[in-house]
């Protein structure tokens, strides 16, 4: 396997390549059409990441790419992870697993990117990856405006397997794809459907171009940077839990001494006297 497609590769650089290298909140496609209305890192986030209290292990998110057989699921995460663009379609079979590292204020971050098979006999195989993800991206063929219909059940089945993480709901992405091929009259009518169903779905609405590259960069350093700062966060409420529960636990061994110390005085006083019950 080459460097340039080798996952372990990608996560043992020293550091990211510029374009993976995030220094600022990436801003959403239309701030009207997003239900994350962040436009910087949070206060707690920076204060956080220039503490002592980071902790520098491997930091890891999971992002599954979802949607209709021949949407451009493929298409779209080859242009980002390789800056290719491959005319000839080839179906993906049960899952392809691919890895893009960011560096996020310098840190190192890895993004597990699965691309899934949109045929009906590889759901069942495909589905069986959801779990755990961080992000969740349904992606629709713009050009062919009855594959945005079935995005509400790519959506529905994804959440069913990843309502159950520590922070809550995943970030979800409702990505159209092959914007190119629109007239302008054509892409703006399909921008105003789509955010509809953005809105129903609590999604974040993309179009982007995978033969262009239109787009591409910008939705996965979204997504990155989105994730990242969630995996701080949560980070940062377990350790604040640990030394919230270890004050409590050391507090609650200072008051069993004290009582016990009191008992011990208590058996000097009463000792020899009458009136007086030893324990």
């Amino acid at each position: 396997m080459s460097q340039r497609r080798s996952a372990t590769f990608k996560m043992l650089r020293t550091e990211a390549p510029l374009e993976r290298q995030i220094d600022f909140f990436p801003r959403p496609f239309k701030r009207d059409t997003t239900p994350y209305p962040v436009h910087d890192f949070t206060k707690l986030f920076k204060e956080y990441i220039t503490s002592k209290y980071l902790v520098n292990g491997l930091k890891i998110s999971k992002t599954i790419v979802l949607g209709d057989v021949g949407v451009g699921k493929t298409c779209l995460v080859n242009r980002f992870c390789h800056q290719v663009y491959d005319r000839n379609y080839k179906a993906t079979i049960g899952v392809d697993f691919e890895v893009e590292r960011f560096d996020i204020f310098q840190i190192p971050f890895n993004m597990q990117i699965w691309d899934t098979a949109g045929q009906e006999r590889f759901k069942s195989i495909a589905s069986s990856y959801y779990r755990g993800a961080h992000s969740v991206v349904v992606v629709f063929d713009m050009s062919k405006i009855i594959t945005l219909s079935h995005c509400g059940q790519w959506m529905h089945d994804a959440l069913q397997w990843t309502n159950q993480l520590a922070y809550g709901r995943p970030h979800c992405f409702l990505v159209g794809t092959k914007m190119d091929l629109l007239s302008p009259s054509a892409y703006e009518r399909v921008i105003q459907i789509a955010s509809k169903e953005a809105h129903r779905f609590q999604a974040e609405l993309w179009a982007v171009s995978s033969q262009t590259g239109e787009n591409v960069n910008e939705l996965f350093n979204r997504i990155a940077a989105l994730a990242f700062q969630a995996n701080v966060c949560m980070e940062r409420n377990v350790i604040a839990s640990s030394v919230s529960i270890g004050n409590i636990q050391k507090d609650k061994g200072v008051t069993e001494s004290i009582k016990l110390s009191d008992a011990s005085n208590m058996k000097k006083k009463c000792s020899g006297s009458r009136g007086c019950f030893t324990f």
